[in-house]
């Protein structure tokens, strides 16, 4: 097969001076992107946010290493986390490269806490930077992308938006919502050339942890390398994307869609509370389950079965 290459396409990456971020800012570098590195450039702390910043922001290190491989890449370091930030950010790519065609929405901080001591200052931080970032940084990249007829933007989910974690209630949950999110992009985006994806990657990114119930060791940490996320993340950046407002999960070599998918379900017009506890398996039962894309399909038919819309009246006939 012919490489897939991005010559002459610009791509901002978020939060990529580090970990998940630089092998995606690295990888689509090497295909022939010019990328703006994008790195607030803070410690990085799960519980509080404190710890001590590194001397340089390490999206400097990111830049060197894109142009010593010949490419060519800019630092923004401004935030996501703000409207301010996120348009700064775009602008960045315009001033130095003319154009946007890749947003992949990276960045992130993680706060740790049991659900009843989640305060404000614990939560605010993960929704600005996991899901109102997703706005800050790509509505005025889509304005761009929708004048040009082309776009193609990688947001970044969890496993933890569908398989619950204790502790990550706020981080959670701003990540399911960045898939809903992203499955409104795409149904907007699909007639203005614009495909939107969403990533839930799996990667060993923090020295000494481990990954569930394995305990951590190198050996881990070269079985789940951030590396393993690039060809998904290439593919849903290139110009051959095959699908748009879908969910994948991916690491370790392994990648699957995840779907959103209802039951067959029950239909009763005379459903009372205790005919619905009565008939519950009905509800529950995974056999004959539909995938609902992210136009709504798989429910809606069901609850209109049986139903005949009105006449519309006729139209008077001009005299």
């Amino acid at each position: 097969m012919d490489p897939l290459r991005f010559d002459n396409r610009v791509a901002v990456v978020t939060g990529a001076g580090r970990n998940l971020g630089r092998v995606y800012a690295l990888a689509l570098a090497e295909r022939g992107a010019r990328v703006v590195v994008n790195d607030l450039g803070v410690a990085i702390s799960d519980t509080d946010g404190s710890g001590v910043g590194p001397a340089e922001n390490p999206a400097v290190a990111v830049v060197r290493e894109i142009e010593a491989l010949g490419g060519e890449a800019v630092v923004s370091t401004d935030s996501v986390a703000t409207e301010e930030g996120g348009a700064a950010i775009v602008d960045t790519a315009v001033e130095a490269f003319g154009r946007v065609d890749i947003v992949v929405n990276n960045a992130g901080v993680v706060r740790t806490a049991p659900f009843a001591d989640l305060s404000p200052e614990l939560v605010d931080p993960v929704l600005a930077t996991q899901i109102a970032s997703v706005f800050h940084v790509t509505r005025p990249a889509w304005r761009l992308m929708a004048a040009q007829g082309y776009g193609r933007i990688v947001n970044v989910s969890s496993g933890s938006a569908f398989a619950g974690v204790p502790g990550l209630s706020a981080y959670g949950g701003a990540k399911a919502g960045v898939i809903g999110l992203t499955r409104q992009m795409a149904t907007e985006g699909a007639g203005l050339g614009i495909k939107v994806n969403v990533i839930a990657p799996y990667a060993k990114t923090r020295p000494g942890t481990g990954f569930g119930p394995i305990p951590p060791s190198d050996e881990l940490n070269a079985w789940m390398r951030p590396e393993f996320l690039t060809p998904l993340v290439n593919l849903l950046a290139h110009e051959e994307c095959p699908v748009t407002g879908e969910c994948f999960a991916a690491g370790a070599g392994y990648v699957s869609r995840v779907v959103w998918s209802t039951t067959e379900g029950l239909v009763d017009r005379n459903m009372t509370t205790e005919t619905l506890l009565r008939d519950w398996e009905h509800v529950m039962d995974t056999d004959g389950m539909a995938v609902v894309g992210h136009d709504g399909g798989g429910t809606t038919h069901k609850m209109l079965v049986g139903f005949t819309p009105p006449q519309s009246p006729p139209t008077p006939k001009s005299s």
